[in-house]
C-alpha cells in the first residue's frame, strides 16, 4: 500500500439497490471530490467538515444528485481525510461515480485498504480490525455480538495490561544489571516470577474462552445417526422447521450427506442427516454409510435416533458401541406412536423423547444441544476469543510464560529471562498489531472486502 496515495472504492455491496456508497481517503480527498461535485448553494467549494451537501456529481457519461460528507484528519475512520459521496443504488452509477473520482487522481483502493490505514494511523487496533471483519462476515447473532466486543477493544485492553507489566518487568530487570552492586537480583526474580504467574493465571482463563468462542465462530457441528427408518429426516426436518429432507417408508432413502444449518439462541449449528447405519447391499447407499461414519468423527454432538415404539435391536447397539466415547444425545422418536422403549439398563446422560412428525420435544432438543456446547457465562461476556490466530498467540505467548518461569526456577540469569521476557511481550503483539509484524499485517488485511 502507498500511504501517500489517494483511495478510492464503493463500500456498499454492488447491485441495484436505493443508495450507493463510495468512499474516498487521502490527503487529497477534499481536493479530488471538488472537480467531480458542485454543492448547491456553496461557492468555490468552501465546505465544513461532518456537514452533509446535496450537489451535482459529474461522471464521464452522466450527471448525479447526490449527498456528499467530508471528515477532516485525524477525526474520521482512517485517520486521513475521507470523503464519502451517497449516491442513488444501481451498479451504472456507482461505477460511474468510483471512475470519475479516480480520473480525477484517486487510485483504486485494496481489499481491507480503508481500515488498514485506520490501523497504520493509530485508530484501530489488528484484533479491533479483525472485529470490523468479524461482524461484516456474521451469520449469527452471537458473531455478531463478539466481533462487536472485538471492535470495542475488550481483547486489545486485556493484553495491552498485561504488555505494560512485562515493560515495567523488563526495565527493573535492565536497572538491575545496570547496578549489580546493590545485589537486588534475586529479589528481582522472586517478584518477576509472581507476576509471571498472575499473567499465566490472566491468559488461560483467555484461552478458556475460545472453545465456545471457536463455536460461535464456526458453528456447532450436529450429526444425526441412526439405522433406517427411525425417523432421522424426519427429526432433521423438524429441528429445521421446514420439509428438507425426503422422507419415506422405504429403507435407504438418504444415501448421501445432507447439510444444513440453523440458528438457536443467536448460535449456529450445523445440523447433517447421515444415511442409515446397516449392512447395505447397494453400492451408493454403502458410500452414505461410510460417509457417515467419517462423519462421526467431526462432529460436536452426535444424535442417536432410537425408535421409541421397539426395544434395542443389534444394529443399535452396534452403533452404541461405536459412538460409546461421543458426545451423545439419545433422541427416542416416534412418541406420537407408543413409547415402549426401555432403556433403565443404559447409563445415558441425556435422553430427550420427540416425536418428529408433531414436533413434540424438539425444542427441549434444541435446548439440550445448546447447553453440551455453550457456556453461556463466556457467550455473555465481553471478551470471547473467536480467532484462531488469536488462541496461537496466546497459546505461545504462554510457552514464553514457562520459559521464563522454569528459567528463573534453573538459576539462569536475568539477562537470559529478559530475552523470553521480551519474546512475550512479542506474541503478544501479535494479537493487537504492536509488534510491527508487517506479514501478519498483511495477510490479515488481504481477507477483507475492497471498500472496508
Amino acid at each position: 500500500m502507498e500511504e501517500n496515495k489517494t483511495i478510492a472504492a464503493i463500500s456498499t455491496p454492488v447491485g441495484v439497490g436505493g443508495i450507493s456508497v463510495i468512499r474516498v481517503s487521502g490527503k487529497e480527498a477534499k481536493n479530488i471530490a471538488s472537480k467531480v461535485f458542485s454543492a448547491f448553494n456553496v461557492k468555490e467549494f468552501n465546505i465544513e467538515p461532518r456537514k452533509m451537501y446535496l450537489g451535482d456529481f459529474k461522471a464521464e457519461q452522466f450527471n448525479e444528485k447526490c449527498m456528499m460528507v467530508w471528515f477532516k484528519a485525524p477525526n474520521s475512520y482512517t485517520g486521513e481525510d475521507v470523503v464519502e459521496f451517497q449516491c442513488h443504488g444501481g451498479t451504472v452509477i456507482a461505477k460511474g461515480v468510483l471512475d470519475a473520482l479516480i480520473n480525477a487522481g484517486a487510485v483504486l483502493a485494496g481489499p481491507g485498504e480503508f481500515t488498514k490505514r485506520a490501523f497504520i494511523n493509530g485508530k484501530l487496533t489488528l484484533d479491533e480490525a479483525e472485529g470490523v471483519m468479524d461482524m461484516i462476515n456474521a451469520e449469527s447473532e452471537s458473531e455478531v455480538r463478539a466481533g462487536y466486543n472485538l471492535l470495542k477493544g475488550n481483547l486489545s485492553k486485556e493484553i495491552n495490561e498485561v504488555q505494560n507489566t512485562l515493560t515495567k518487568l523488563i526495565a527493573k530487570i535492565e536497572v538491575v544489571l545496570d547496578y549489580p552492586e546493590h545485589d537486588y537480583e534475586e529479589q528481582t526474580a522472586e517478584e518477576t516470577e509472581t507476576s509471571l504467574e498472575e499473567i499465566r493465571s490472566k491468559l488461560n482463563n483467555i484461552l478458556k474462552t475460545s472453545n465456545t468462542g471457536a463455536i460461535v465462530k464456526n458453528g456447532s457441528k450436529v450429526l444425526i445417526l441412526g439405522k433406517p427408518n427411525v425417523g432421522k429426516s424426519s427429526l432433521l426436518n423438524a429441528i429445521l422447521n421446514y420439509d428438507r429432507a425426503i422422507v419415506t417408508s422405504i429403507k435407504g432413502t438418504t444415501r448421501d450427506i445432507l447439510e444444513e444449518t440453523y440458528t438457536y439462541k443467536g448460535v449456529k449449528f450445523i445440523l447433517t442427516d447421515t444415511a442409515g447405519l446397516r449392512d447395505a447391499e447397494d453400492e451408493v447407499e454403502k458410500i452414505g454409510v461410510e460417509k457417515a461414519k467419517e462423519a462421526i468423527n467431526y462432529a460436536d454432538v452426535i444424535l442417536l435416533v432410537l425408535d421409541s415404539t421397539n426395544q434395542l435391536e443389534p444394529e443399535d447397539k452396534e452403533i452404541l458401541d461405536f459412538i460409546d466415547d461421543k458426545n451423545t444425545i439419545v433422541v427416542k422418536n416416534k412418541t406420537d406412536l407408543g413409547n415402549t422403549l426401555d432403556l433403565s439398563n443404559f447409563h445415558f446422560k441425556h435422553i430427550v423423547e420427540v416425536s418428529a412428525l408433531n414436533k413434540r420435544g424438539v425444542e427441549e432438543l434444541k435446548q439440550t444441544i445448546y447447553n453440551m456446547v455453550i457456556d453461556e457465562n463466556i457467550i455473555n461476556s465481553n471478551l470471547m476469543v473467536t480467532n484462531m490466530r488469536h488462541v496461537e498467540a496466546i497459546k505461545k505467548a504462554l510457552n514464553y510464560v514457562d520459559d521464563c518461569v522454569n528459567g528463573i526456577n534453573l538459576g539462569v540469569t536475568l539477562d537470559v529471562v529478559s530475552i523470553d521476557l521480551k519474546n512475550l511481550w512479542l506474541a503478544l503483539g501479535e494479537i493487537t498489531g504492536n509488534n510491527n509484524n508487517e506479514e501478519i499485517i498483511n495477510e490479515i488485511f488481504s481477507g477483507f472486502c475492497v471498500g472496508k
